[in-house]
């Protein structure tokens, strides 16, 4: 796995105050598909909640919707993350035990974790 991309999923999964949800997010849709309303329900979160941590998911590649943005259709893991998703499992041993927040610096939005 690319180092990027290993950083870019340590930094949304695990170090920002969003990761736990959007480990939930990943882990159901590794089942199957779900859209955004069926998320929310499931999970047993608010729907824009859920909408939000999609738009960031999807915007990092790590879901997509094969059918396109219609209302309501459906979302699955991104090609990379499927391919590899017992990474998460290997990211979450990887955290710090202090479990401290990863704090960005200016310019570093694109997911590289600083340090």
């Amino acid at each position: 796995m690319n180092e990027g991309y290993r950083s870019l999923l340590w930094y949304l999964l695990l170090g920002t105050r969003g990761g736990p949800n959007r480990i939930r997010i990943l882990e159901r849709l590794a089942t199957r598909p779900y859209n955004a309303h069926q998320l929310a329900e499931v999970l047993g979160m608010d729907y824009r909640t859920v909408r939000h941590h999609l738009r960031i998911l999807e915007a990092n590649g790590l879901v997509r919707r094969p059918v396109g943005d219609a209302y309501a259709s459906p979302y699955e893991l991104g090609p990379n993350l499927a391919a590899e998703f017992g990474v998460i499992g290997e990211l979450r041993s990887d955290r710090p035990r202090d479990h401290a927040r990863v704090r960005l610096r200016p310019g570093d939005a694109a997911g590289r974790v600083p340090g």
